[in-house]
């Protein structure tokens, strides 16, 4: 590890924390309905949708309307990208002719944009048309992120209204998120991408002569605007099968540092929403404190043993840390952050292999999906899931003062409990479930490429990917299979909508009680004993449940390591 290394990953922190009260800010005038200085220009944009689709922004839904609201709009627009993939031969915006996708691979790629896990079981630019990425994956893009910010929202409402019987509009929120917070940052994201030297273009490809004098075609295409969107809306799926590690996507050092701080932003700015919505801030620092403990102790384990190497090289005299599956422009530190940022958000882009890590190193990316993308979190999944972890703390802590637990002023009863504790169950179960499942059954095994506990990491790193919404994967698993693609698939849906449903249901129960004032016997919620308290449930209940998993898989992978034992 370097002085060098260690600024970087200073520097990365605290450029977001700096960001985080202006973004939630913003984020909060999205929240409450308010005008902001793009009213001017985008208000008649958004009276226009209403209009058209005869929605009235101020007829607000519980939460039971707004869930059917919510899962009908997002079946439609799976549909539609199906729809596109399987026709993509026959549509425009195909210059390279590129047939349509099969309907394992459409039922999964659509599945996989749609619930904003961006899962890719095919390289991008030997796949999909511009046509199909531009209508029907970055479309997802939008709005999945926009769907999630909106259903952190409602939560939020339902922890900060009094009796109330709504936890707002739907479609207001999805408008609002997309015209005033998304797409304004893509337009200037993606000009800064064009600048850097990232091609935005709707030509195929360009041929050139090489060095040695060969002929190549070198693929190009709209990729900046995915790219912006792709970072922003934590999606992560790549226009080249390389992802964020190819020069088109991620050309340098300072592109780079921005994406991952794009990948974070409303994650952080999030936080002080909620602490706003609910009349304290300090609710909302004290969430991000628990995440940032989390996400440094996961970057630090990381670039340790990224920069630590392999032992086994060492021995053949080869010295240094691990450089295999990185960029060089990038160097170890800015991979093994990126690594840890794009997985405790549910992003899923890369730019280095998270398969050629170290055992231990590869570990972390996949243990922080594990604890239910909660570290960070995916744009609005993040935090709701974060609350749900906290409800179950606060009910504990409640344990302890011999109380009802309270939390921001709402008292947390059994039904809050079982909510929250089904909507976390669906990972463990759906993960260790799917993950045993192909352990066993030759169609299963015929996908890993290694063999060993290194194969068993690919299989477990692809379920936990697919029921985190993450979408990264360790590259050695051949996926594009009808087994693979059907049983992802439905992972990807369960992790999904098994949450949202539960968290949607404990939102309308908490918006219709009464606000609780905090007494003498309430468990406070803003100090460093809650901080712990908050750290300690997400450790243990991730720890406790796939710590049997991880010793079959990265950690034997570590021990075999180190006594030079090759597979």
């Amino acid at each position: 590890m370097t002085f060098q290394g260690w600024f970087l990953i200073l520097l990365f922190v605290g450029i977001l924390l700096a960001l985080t009260k202006p973004a939630g800010l913003w984020l909060h005038a999205l929240y409450e309905g308010r005008r902001t200085p793009l009213h001017v220009v985008l208000g008649p944009v958004e009276r226009g949708f209403y209009k058209v689709s005869g929605v009235d922004p101020t007829q607000e839904q519980g939460w039971r309307r707004y869930a059917v609201h919510m899962l009908l709009f997002n079946v439609a627009l799976l549909i539609l990208t199906y729809a596109v993939l399987r026709l993509q031969g026959v549509l425009p915006g195909n210059p390279q002719g590129l047939a349509g996708l099969s309907p394992d691979l459409a039922f999964n790629t659509a599945i996989s944009f749609t619930t904003n896990t961006n899962w890719q079981s095919y390289g991008g630019e030997s796949t999909m048309s511009n046509l199909s990425q531009m209508l029907g994956l970055t479309i997802h893009n939008f709005l999945s992120a926009a769907t999630g910010i909106s259903l952190a929202f409602a939560l939020f409402r339902g922890f900060a209204r009094r009796e109330a019987k709504a936890i707002g509009n739907f479609w207001a929120d999805v408008t609002r998120v997309t015209l005033y917070l998304l797409l304004p940052i893509c337009v200037v994201y993606t000009i800064f991408l064009i600048a850097s030297g990232v091609p935005q273009t709707i030509a195929g490809a360009v041929d050139v002569n090489t060095l040695e004098g060969v002929r190549q075609s070198i693929l190009l295409g709209p990729v900046a605007s995915q790219e912006a969107i792709k970072m922003l809306g934590t999606n992560g799926g790549g226009f080249f099968n390389a992802n964020s590690a190819h020069p088109f996507e991620n050309p340098t050092a300072l592109t780079n540092l921005v994406q991952m701080l794009s990948i974070f932003l409303i994650g952080f700015g999030l936080t002080w929403t909620f602490g706003k919505a609910v009349g304290n801030t300090r609710q909302g620092w004290a969430i991000l404190s628990a995440m940032v403990i989390l996400f440094l102790a996961g970057v630090t384990v990381t670039y340790w043993q990224e920069a630590a190497g392999n032992p086994i090289l060492h021995q053949l005299g080869v010295a240094g840390g691990n450089m295999e599956g990185k960029e060089v422009r990038f160097g170890i530190a800015a991979s093994a952050l990126f690594s840890v940022v794009t997985t405790a958000a549910s992003c899923g882009a890369v730019n280095s292999m998270h398969d050629s890590f170290t055992p231990l190193g590869g570990m972390i990316p996949l243990f922080n999906m594990q604890l239910g993308e909660v570290v960070i979190g995916g744009v609005g999944a993040g935090i709701y899931g974060f609350l749900l972890f906290a409800i179950l703390a606060v009910f504990v802590a409640g344990l302890m003062v011999g109380r009802t637990p309270e939390y921001v002023g709402k008292k947390i009863e059994a039904r809050e409990v079982k909510l929250a504790v089904l909507a976390i169950a669906v990972l463990p179960l759906v993960i260790l479930g799917f993950t045993s499942l192909s352990s066993v059954l030759p169609q299963g095994l015929a996908g890993p490429l290694n063999k060993g506990p290194h194969g068993f990491s690919e299989i477990l790193y692809a379920f936990t990917s697919a029921v985190g919404n993450n979408g990264s994967a360790f590259a050695g698993l051949t996926a594009n299979t009808p087994y693979y693609n059907g049983l992802l698939g439905l992972a990807m849906w369960f992790g999904r909508f098994f949450v949202i449903v539960p968290m949607l249901a404990i939102a309308g129960g908490l918006a219709a009680k009464k606000h609780t004032p905090e007494s003498a016997g309430s468990f406070p919620t803003t100090g460093g004993l809650w901080i712990g308290l908050l750290v300690g449930i997400v450790l243990i209940l991730g720890g406790l449940t796939f710590l049997p998993s991880l010793a079959l898989g990265p950690i034997a992978d570590h021990l075999a390591m180190i006594r030079g034992q090759l597979f």
